[in-house]
């Protein structure tokens, strides 16, 4: 696959003149490595009013792929379904195999999975240790609420991943590193908890939500572990 493009017409919010923007349906940064930085930085989602000069960040759908990482990402802007329903982009890369397929529903987390793969992390154990270390971010500062959380830092030599956290109604970020040890116990609790996620060969949404589910999974198969014990 390589590129995509395709004409939008766009309102300026500035002059309320109608134009036209030339925008990217699908990327291939294996094929074209110079998008990368597009990509990550933005720019690729940047367009200049013909008539008033006014910038502004255009949000659309967009297909990320990178072959040499053996990943594909989707950014559908609020997309909230678990699954993506697109009978005909599922029947195109049917036939690829051992490539992570994923959807997510905005700019952050669009950024943090190609963070995660180029990394060569698993992104399901990932999120679950990010949803474990939340907890313990909310209960050192006191309960207070967190918004979002995003890998911002993987060290394998220090032995150290960090969590950039949004906490608070002002959205502080907050950083919080934690060891190796964490992740790979995740990964241990992924493979016998998310077996059929990890047979999905469709594009699919790995993200908090999903994993406090296997964090529920994982607690209450423990309550019951322990449970018998008591009775035995």
């Amino acid at each position: 696959m390589s590129e995509g493009k395709t004409k939008k017409a766009v309102v300026c919010p500035m002059c309320s003149e109608l134009g036209r923007a030339e925008i990217f349906t699908s990327i291939n940064v294996t094929l074209n490595p110079e998008l990368r930085k597009a990509v990550l930085d933005g720019s690729v989602f940047e367009w200049v009013c013909d008539n008033c000069g006014h910038q502004a960040r255009l949000n659309y759908p967009i297909l990320y792929n990178d072959m040499n990482n053996s990943f594909m990402v989707y950014l559908i802007p609020k997309i909230e379904r678990f699954q993506l329903c697109d009978r005909d982009l599922e029947k195109k890369f049917s036939n690829l195999r051992n490539i992570n397929k994923r959807i997510v529903p905005d700019f952050n987390a669009f950024k943090e999975k190609i963070f995660i793969f180029e990394s060569r992390l698993d992104d399901m154990a990932v999120e679950l240790t990010k949803a474990a270390i939340r907890q313990t971010v909310s209960n050192k500062l006191g309960g207070v609420k967190i918004a979002e959380g995003y890998l911002s830092m993987y060290d394998r030599e220090s032995n150290t991943m960090g969590f950039t956290y949004f906490t608070g109604d002002d959205l502080k970020p907050y950083v919080q590193t934690a060891r190796l040890e964490i992740y790979a116990k995740s990964k241990d609790i992924i493979e016998k908890f998310a077996v059929k996620d990890k047979k999905l060969k469709g594009f699919v949404k790995i993200d908090g939500e999903w994993a406090e589910n296997i964090l529920y999974r994982y607690k209450r198969a423990k309550h019951i572990e322990k449970l018998n014990k008591l009775k035995e």
